[in-house]
């Protein structure tokens, strides 16, 4: 039965849902320059609209807006930022069309799916790296960009049967983005980096491009995926050295490219495998998984290849903490830069801290060194004494250890 005489069946109670995931998630303005807050100001009647023109099929999503932001290895990625409603918009496809698409994906396909998280892909990898010899890294050179559209509709059509679905599908993939500098562009391949519909669309565009690929092709060899890095264990280096060639013939089957900086063959070295070679580490998803000394439960010590928070994930999360400022201040009261600080350290001790905890004491060091620095301009008796800032804190520390998230977990290493 149609909604209100409408063509497509799409409830109100939909949009609404749609709407509150996108509050949850957040998001800067698109084109339109209207924030979240600003919809929410008149919801009742920008939500009547947007399933007014989606359920009578007269919705056209307009152009996405592109902000730069830079890449941990440098240069700058685009990221395609939707308007409010077109987000709100897309996630009513989303939601109406992932319980039937995600049970097609295979089990080690980790990225921006319901049920899995990045951690569970840590978990997996650092599991195979004892069993396997050898790990070729790669990396899709910018797969959200270069989506070949005739590809992922054939897909996309293969799965999906709801016609409003499929239809605002097409015209998302080809809205036009508006650039920094006002320009309007076309866009003929790639789903927007940014969109919410984009991370379902190109985990199915990769289930095919790679997953299935390799399920066939393969089918003895390990491997994990979260949306364009992947990795895929081997038993000898001939046989990763071999499957480099044959997937990146396979990927430019697919019209994509795989990354030549970002791509490479490791030998997971440990106590038991010796030798030397020439690259015995990767970093897959802000880890770093190398050779370290681990403690067994009576003491001894013993190599063993594991990961660890990498250099990379440590230099911007201490980036994070240095752009809030803390020494100028002075304004706040220390409870109130722990409420500033505490939700940052809890999220990067809840991901990082699952192994190899030990690795994030730099970090502590670097917050209680800012916390030095805002003590000494916030006290007067404090001023030119790091040395009594940080006694002073160092005590603080062990009086009141819930205040800090890592005082908390009682790691609060040196304020020197």
């Amino acid at each position: 039965m149609r909604t209100a005489d409408k063509p497509f069946r799409i409830t109100k109670k939909q949009v609404y849902e749609a709407y509150k995931a996108v509050k949850s998630n957040g998001g800067a303005p698109g084109v339109d320059k209207q924030t979240i807050e600003q919809f929410e100001a008149d919801l009742q009647n920008n939500l009547y609209k947007l399933w007014n023109r989606m359920s009578s099929g007269s919705y056209f999503p307009p152009p996405v807006r592109a902000v730069s932001i830079p890449k941990k290895s440098g240069g700058q990625r685009i990221l395609g930022v939707p308007t409010v409603a077109d987000r709100v918009a897309q996630m009513v496809v989303k939601q109406h069309i992932e319980p039937d698409l995600d049970p097609v994906f295979r089990a080690d396909s980790y990225g921006y799916r319901p049920g899995k998280s990045a951690l569970d892909a840590i978990k997996v990898t650092r599991e195979r790296c004892w069993r396997y010899d050898w790990v070729l890294e790669f990396d899709i050179k910018g797969l959200f960009d270069n989506i070949d559209h005739e590809l992922l509709l054939r897909a996309v059509r293969k799965h999906v049967t709801c016609k409003w679905a499929l239809l605002y599908i097409e015209r998302w993939l080809t809205a036009p983005m508006e650039q920094e500098d006002g320009a309007v562009a076309e866009r003929k391949q790639g789903t927007p980096q940014g969109g919410v519909i984009s991370p379902l669309l190109a985990n199915l565009f990769m289930h095919y491009a790679f997953d299935l690929w390799m399920a066939r092709t393969h089918p003895d060899l390990p491997w994990c995926r979260y949306a364009d890095d992947g990795l895929v264990h081997c038993r000898t280096k001939q046989e990763a050295m071999t499957l480099r060639v044959e997937l990146q013939a396979r990927l430019a089957e697919c019209r994509l490219e795989m990354h030549p900086a970002k791509t490479k063959i490791v030998y997971c070295q440990d106590g038991k495998r010796r030798g030397k070679y020439p690259s015995t580490t990767f970093n897959f998803l802000g880890y770093c998984f190398r050779p370290r000394l681990v403690s067994t439960r009576n003491g001894k010590l013993f190599w063993g290849f594991n990961p660890a928070v990498s250099g990379s994930a440590l230099n911007e999360m201490r980036a994070t903490i240095r752009d809030l400022h803390l020494r100028r201040q002075t304004q706040l009261s220390l409870e109130e830069i722990a409420c500033r600080i505490n939700p940052l350290l809890r999220g990067w001790i809840g991901y990082y801290g699952r192994y190899t905890p030990s690795a994030l004491y730099p970090l502590f060091r670097y917050v209680n060194q800012r916390l030095v620095a805002w003590a000494c301009r916030k006290y007067k008796g404090l001023r030119g004494h790091k040395v009594r800032a940080s006694q002073f804190l160092l005590r603080l520390s062990k009086a009141c250890a819930n205040l800090f998230e890592h005082w908390r977990i009682g790691t609060t290493g040196t304020f020197a």
